[in-house]
């Protein structure tokens, strides 16, 4: 199992439905699209040069953003 599908199976795990994309941009360079969203509304989306980036990223928001509902 890769890293990133780890990262997608415990966002899963916690409640997130999330997805990713490949896109080119206007240099023609490849990036990676993944967001993350869960039935009561809260929604992140990241991007990065790599695949497994974007999902650290994405996993790194999951956790600041419920970090930050627990402080409240």
């Amino acid at each position: 199992m890769k890293y990133w599908e780890i990262i997608a199976d415990n966002l899963s795990k916690a409640g997130w439905s999330w997805g990713w994309v490949s896109a080119v941009d206007s240099n023609g360079q490849t990036i990676w699209i993944a967001d993350a969203h869960r039935s009561d509304g809260k929604r992140l989306v990241v991007h990065a040069d790599e695949k497994l980036t974007a999902f650290l990223e994405l996993e790194a928001a999951t956790r600041a953003k419920l970090d930050s509902q627990s402080m409240q």
